[in-house]
């Protein structure tokens, strides 16, 4: 573990301890996280004393869910589920990659991001699949776009009757409530707005907080910044992964091209 990642895990440290995080989230999706990422950022989240959340491809991506499973996950979230028949592909498939003593121990949650998935929610929620699913993570940015209204709209009304809609619904249900999508400061009277206790957690990209404790914290503000500090710091650990990856050919390209880039086009092949 290098010195930056040393300095992550302290962070993460501070956030645990100070203010109300529970865990790290990766995608598979979006991000298009790659299997070593995932597991470095597992053994930096580990070392911190949190879960790692990740979001996979797609309702159905059943490589993910095995990669998931491999890695050492506590909650899978599916993107895009839009009608109670992809939400049967999602636990379907949940069922066949996680033997039931796995399952018993994690949580699988549906991402409700756009406004078909919301015109749905009524069937999604009533099917018997629903019961097999943990909750909902509400995606604000989707959401905003798939109306076509823009980021900056995430804490309009227009948003925030989406939002109260479907925590009226699940509240009583005892499901998880999750919300993501352009989380800062600015975003805390957004949610102290929805019905008391119903959201469970909200999440920034990488960082998740425990929502009932945060929004009693006057230094939640605080907590977000400092979630997005943390995210700085795994994208600069990102990029000098593969930097490092880049440069350990370099002196051997430099010292081939130089040496044999005439012969070779001299003799009809090809260089770079």
């Amino acid at each position: 573990m290098n010195n930056l990642e040393k300095k992550m895990v302290d962070t993460l440290k501070d956030l645990r301890e100070n203010h109300h995080v529970l865990g790290v989230k990766a995608e598979f999706e979006a991000e298009g996280t790659r299997m070593e990422e995932a597991l470095r950022l597992k053994e930096i989240v580990t070392k911190a004393g949190m879960e790692l959340t990740i979001k996979i491809g797609g309702c159905e991506a059943i490589k993910d869910m095995f990669e998931a499973r491999t890695i050492g996950v506590h909650t899978i979230v599916a993107p895009m589920v839009e009608t109670a028949y992809a939400m049967k592909k999602y636990v379907n498939a949940i069922d066949y990659v996680f033997p039931k003593e796995e399952k018993s121990d994690m949580e699988f949650l549906i991402n409700v991001e756009t406004i078909t998935g919301f015109e749905n929610f009524d069937k999604m929620v009533n099917s018997d699949d629903f019961k097999s699913v943990s909750g909902i993570v509400l995606g604000r940015v989707d959401m905003t776009g798939s109306m076509g209204l823009s980021r900056e709209d995430i804490n309009t009304d227009k948003i925030f009757e989406i939002a109260n809609s479907i925590a009226k619904k699940i509240q009583p249900l005892n499901k998880t409530f999750v919300i993501g999508g352009g989380v800062s400061a600015h975003s805390l009277e957004f949610f102290k707005r929805l019905p008391k206790n119903s959201l469970t957690r909200f999440e920034t990209r990488k960082v998740i907080f425990d929502a009932q404790k945060s929004l009693q914290d006057p230094k939640a503000g605080d907590g977000i910044l400092k979630a997005v500090g943390f995210e700085l710091m795994w994208l600069k650990n990102k990029r000098e992964y593969y930097k490092m990856i880049y440069d350990e050919d370099l002196v051997r390209f430099e010292m081939l091209e130089k040496r044999y880039k005439k012969s070779i086009e001299e003799a009809g092949g090809f260089c770079v």
